[in-house]
């Protein structure tokens, strides 16, 4: 039937700043060998990984309690009665009255979804961003045409099997055998996206609760001299990586260099099948300032 989605092609339902849609492909190598395993994203974001790898099981946490009230009703098969109208008049509408949601407590509603989800199609540059009252604030948006969907029954099936949580990363239950793909904030000026923002704190915070956990870690992040120190003083082997910058609070959309690092994974460079690299536990990082891993065009075999 015409217009019908398959499982295979079922999109990310909204717009995200930093989506990993592009990084997929490199992560589906990885994670591959693995998927007996459940998968676990303490930033959630955009769900593109995870609707790309397309696993059993998966625990997907974000701190942002809006974010999460829509995907939980997306398990459910939301479906979208309010209008979707691409007009200043009725985004505005519409993000007063989800504001006025949030102040009498009724933030995890389906009408919340609903207008959670209008707001970011409509809104400008496809951003999340809220007040130091808790209130959505992002302006309207200058896109021509929207794609709005209404009917978001085909996602129960595949969501079926993932747990959705809001709380602070480190107050993730963590399972020994878990994978764990991370993609905090980037290391740059604009990361309230939530409340409190994420400083360069919570990044060596992450680091290292990273890398406490006995299975295999991925993480992304933008490339920052302090984030490559960061991971490499704690043990993390490192890939760079050319990402499209989709998204920028400034509008900026020119590349970007992306690091992936990683923990308790083998890696085998195709072109060097017989010298694997036990990339993680036990190791010892090497010298300051040293990128090891492999180039940005190596493929891999797991």
């Amino acid at each position: 039937m015409s217009g019908v989605k398959t499982v295979a092609s079922l999109p990310p339902p909204l717009k995200w700043a930093g989506g990993k849609r592009w990084l997929v492909p490199h992560l589906r190598v990885l994670f591959e060998p693995h998927r007996h395993r459940r998968l676990v994203e303490p930033f959630a974001g955009g769900l593109a990984v995870t609707l790309g790898l397309l696993p059993e099981r998966a625990l997907l946490n974000d701190i942002n309690p809006h974010l999460i009230n829509f995907y939980q009703w997306l398990k459910r098969g939301l479906q979208i009665h309010i209008p979707l109208e691409n007009s200043r008049e009725t985004y505005y509408k519409h993000r007063e009255t989800f504001n006025k949601l949030i102040r009498e407590g009724q933030a995890f509603s389906q009408e919340a979804a609903a207008l959670f989800y209008y707001l970011n199609r409509t809104g400008y540059n496809g951003l999340c961003r809220f007040n130091a009252k808790g209130e959505f604030n992002v302006p309207f948006g200058k896109y021509k045409n929207i794609p709005y969907q209404r009917d978001f029954t085909a996602y129960k099936s595949i969501l079926r099997g993932w747990d959705f949580v809001c709380m602070d990363f480190e107050e993730i239950s963590l399972e020994p055998e878990d994978f764990v793909y991370a993609d905090p904030p980037y290391d740059v000026e604009f990361t309230a996206y939530a409340p409190g923002g994420f400083s360069w704190e919570d990044q060596v915070r992450l680091v290292r609760w990273l890398q406490r956990h006995p299975g295999p870690v991925v993480v992304s992040n933008q490339a920052t001299a302090r984030i490559l120190s960061l991971y490499q003083e704690h043990g993390f082997a490192i890939r760079l990586l050319q990402a499209p910058r989709r998204i920028a609070c400034n509008g900026d959309r020119t590349p970007a260099q992306e690091v992936l690092a990683f923990r308790n994974l083998t890696l085998f460079p195709k072109s060097q099948p017989a010298q694997a690299l036990r990339l993680g536990a036990g190791r010892e990082p090497r010298a300051r300032g040293e990128v090891f891993g492999f180039n940005i065009d190596s493929t891999f075999e797991v």
